[in-house]
């Protein structure tokens, strides 16, 4: 049967991914029909990135912003790397891919872009009545005591930690693998938690929390996130049996596959926990020698007073 050239053109590239045959091999892993072309992942990226050019266009003050500009275009990128590039669909064939695309979401894309603080940039891009109108109202809300304590270092650590294990609990993680609308969820989810928990730690637009406090939230999402990735590891039991007939064009066993994506779990995202950590603790001690400064007699002392 000779099928219309339409057909041709949308079966190519928005080819079914379930039930087997459209699972990527390695043989075709980048080939283009493995990119993903969805409306409802690419317009939201494209979307955000047209708005987030003519924020910063309108915003001016290039050279002031440059690190911000360059955080928030990297977790644009690593966007686009996790939902648009093969990996979103090797997720469906691997369990350890599909754990390094929720690494991706939470460590790199959620990080940096919280680092950039979007929100003014974003307001620049509207009209200047509704710069002021929109902003206000995102003001006021952030003072709301009920929203300020959702969106609180606490608060947001317990969301992050909830959405993480609760994910990974199998008949949910299976229910991911086998609906998009879930999938979507579990991925909005991953994303919106951890940007929630990065901006609390970096301060977006209110006061931020001491580095102190940031760098025990860090360590803390640390040990509770290599907790799980070594349960998965050392785990002789396969959680999610949905991968068991597909990691075998990989060359691996559903075990070995599982103790992959644990591995990823533990030790690359307990390195970037560690760095960023690390990075806080500096900072903590930074801000500690300057507040000793400003109040030590030694400053009397030095400016003649004594």
């Amino acid at each position: 049967m000779i099928l219309p050239h339409h057909i041709h053109v949308a079966a190519f590239f928005f080819h079914p991914v379930e039930g087997g045959e459209a699972l990527p091999s390695p043989s075709d892993l980048w080939t283009l029909r493995h990119w993903t072309w969805e409306l409802n992942i690419t317009i939201p990226l494209v979307l955000c990135a047209a708005w987030y050019l003519a924020g910063s266009v309108r915003r001016g003050r290039h050279t002031m912003l440059r690190w911000r500009h360059a955080a928030f275009w990297a977790g644009w990128l690593s966007l686009i790397a996790a939902l648009v590039s093969p990996l979103h669909q090797l997720g469906d064939s691997l369990f350890s891919a599909h754990m390094l695309q929720h690494e991706i979401l939470i460590l790199v894309a959620a990080p940096l872009i919280a680092a950039s603080h979007p929100s003014v940039t974003l307001l620049y891009a509207l009209p200047s009545a509704a710069r002021r109108t929109i902003g206000g109202l995102v003001s006021g809300m952030e003072r709301h005591p009920i929203l300020a304590l959702a969106t609180g270092p606490l608060a947001s650590w317990l969301l992050h930690a909830v959405a993480l294990w609760g994910w990974h609990i199998p008949f949910l993680y299976q229910a991911s693998v086998t609906s998009d609308v879930v999938h979507a969820l579990q991925h909005l989810c991953f994303f919106f938690t951890g940007l929630i928990f990065w901006s609390a730690l970096f301060g977006a637009g209110r006061s931020s929390m001491s580095y102190g406090a940031a760098t025990l939230y860090t360590f803390g999402t640390a040990i509770h996130c290599s907790a799980l990735g070594s349960l998965l590891t050392f785990s002789t039991v396969i959680w999610y049996p949905i991968y068991a007939d597909r990691t075998t064009a990989w060359h691996l066993t559903p075990l070995q596959d599982q103790q992959l994506g644990g591995l990823l779990m533990w030790v690359p995202s307990g390195i970037v926990f560690i760095v960023i950590g690390v990075a806080l603790f500096a900072r903590w001690i930074e801000s500690a020698e300057e507040r000793h400064k400003h109040t030590s007699m030694s400053e009397i002392t030095i400016g003649g007073t004594q």
